[in-house]
């Protein structure tokens, strides 16, 4: 079955049969679900090694920096077992298939554990769905470590949604994630339910965004999403 039909199939299954999320939760240590990040681009480099010893205070699951900084944050979480995530095509996704696989391979060499890696989103509109799967797929074949495909929800439409998460799972992403915190809106419960719905259970869904209080870090994830990108990690756990 071609990845056109594929998507098709699940869109099908959607308007016939989808619904929302809403898992059950019991001791959930929020602090494992977070990626504390600070893609802002007047970061500084003390304003990274802030954000690096935070993670190591509450045990975050990451931090997500820019590429840049992937160096000093391996440095700074050495002993730790934080994350290191950083960002591939940032935030547009709208550079060429060979930059976005040069530049997850030189993030990896540089010590990140993860690579987030936004989508050709125009491209995905078009219907160009051959070319965002080689998108996805160079960037994990260079990358050889977990690859989570920012679809950026705020642009597109659910069926959109859906093409996005059957593309990055048959291009053998790690997870899909929600939003870059560079578009018109980031993370909504909707759309966090509808991708994990997507992926089911064979992906991870991170939700980025706008997450800003532990009720909507137990909001998604509720709809589930098992990671959770945001720069305001401290006052989630501290509530």
């Amino acid at each position: 079955m071609s990845i056109i039909e594929k998507v098709e199939e699940k869109i099908k299954e959607y308007k016939e049969n989808y619904k929302p999320n809403n898992i059950e939760l019991s001791d959930v240590k929020v602090n494992k679900y977070i990626e504390h990040t600070n893609l802002k681009p007047m970061a500084t480099e003390e304003d990274i090694i802030k954000l690096c010893e935070e993670a190591k205070t509450y045990n975050f699951r990451g931090v997500c920096v820019n590429p840049s900084f992937v160096s000093l944050v391996k440095n700074q979480l050495e002993g730790s077992d934080v994350k290191v995530v950083t960002v591939v095509g940032f935030p547009l996704g709208a550079t060429s298939i060979e930059a976005k696989a040069y530049e997850a391979k030189m993030a990896v060499e540089h010590g990140a554990d993860e690579v987030d890696m936004v989508i050709h989103i125009g491209y995905l509109k078009s219907g160009e769905y051959k070319y965002v799967y080689e998108d996805i797929a160079s960037v994990v074949n260079a990358a050889k470590v977990p690859v989570k495909v920012i679809i950026e929800t705020c642009y597109l439409t659910d069926e959109e949604k859906i093409a996005a998460c059957v593309i990055a799972k048959e291009a053998g992403a790690a997870f899909v994630k929600t939003s870059t915190g560079f578009g018109t809106h980031g993370a909504k419960v909707e759309d966090v339910s509808l991708m994990r719905w997507v992926v089911g259970d064979k992906l991870g869904v991170k939700a980025s965004g706008g997450v800003k209080t532990y009720e909507d870090a137990i909001n998604m994830i509720k709809a589930g999403a098992n990671s959770i990108g945001t720069s305001s990690g401290v006052s989630i756990v501290k509530r």
